[in-house]
Parts: C-alpha cells; sequence; structure tokens
C-alpha cells in the first residue's frame, strides 16, 4: 500500500503558512488546529516545515522573542517530502531515521497532504488486524 491510499481516506485538505509570517501568527494557526506542524510554502513550492519543536528549539535559545521571527527564519529547511506512490512502510522508516513526524506528501513538486506517524501506524495496524480477521475467517471455515 502506498500513501496514496491513506490520503484517500484522510483527505488532501492542507493548513500551511508562508515563510514571511510571524512565529506568533503560526503557533496561534496550529494551536487552533490541534495540528503538530505546517508545512512552509512559498509560490506554491514547500521551502520548509513549521513544527513545534522547531518553536521549543528556538524559545529556548532566544526566550520570547522567538515569537516575533518569521517561519522562515527558525523552521526546519529543506523539508523532508514523499510523494504519492511512496509506500506506507518507506515512510514509516523514513520518519524513523530522520526523527520526524510528518511528511508533506507532492506531486510534481506541489503539495497535496500530508502524513503524520500516527496516520501510518493506525492504517498498518487497521491493515493487519483486517488480514488477522480475514485468516481467522478462512481457517474457522475450512
Amino acid at each position: 500500500m502506498t500513501v496514496a491510499a491513506i490520503l484517500q481516506y484522510k483527505g488532501r485538505d492542507v493548513v500551511q503558512v508562508q515563510s514571511g509570517e510571524s512565529v506568533l501568527a503560526a503557533v496561534k494557526l496550529i494551536a487552533e488546529r490541534r495540528i503538530g506542524c505546517v508545512p512552509v510554502v512559498d509560490e506554491g513550492k514547500v521551502v520548509g516545515i513549521f513544527s513545534e519543536r522547531d518553536l521549543l528549539y528556538h524559545v529556548a535559545q532566544h526566550g520570547p522573542s522567538a515569537l516575533e521571527r518569521t517561519v522562515g527564519e527558525i523552521m526546519t529547511a529543506p523539508a523532508i517530502t514523499i510523494d504519492m506512490d511512496t509506500p506506507i512502510i518507506h515512510g514509516l522508516s523514513l520518519m524513523t531515521k530522520r526523527r520526524i513526524r510528518h511528511l508533506p506528501v507532492l506531486v510534481d513538486g506541489s503539495l497535496v497532504g500530508i502524513v503524520s506517524i500516527g496516520d501510518l501506524v493506525k492504517y498498518r495496524i487497521d491493515r493487519i488486524e483486517s488480514e488477522a480477521a480475514a485468516l481467522r475467517d478462512y481457517i474457522q471455515t475450512a
């Protein structure tokens, strides 16, 4: 299975910000939407990702003045991205190796969705449970 299956279920609506926006505005958006990150998109291209971790690291270094900076100054760049054909297990592996929790999904360089580690794990668990149920049914009817 690929990431396309998750986006088909989850949808492709992605909250995003521009690099010139203030960190405070991005933090308010993240809090309001109860999400862990936002892709940073300028002129239709993903230029980075702004996450809770980025905020924590910069507040720890610079104190409250970090909120006055722009997202572009403290985002993680470049963003690690995947495409719709990426196998789910590869996405999980990439997240584990790179110690990240979100992957923007691109098609021809344009943002079409975002998946979290929770999305990928949930999908894998659901598939495993479904396969186990099918095997139990098969065994019982044999």
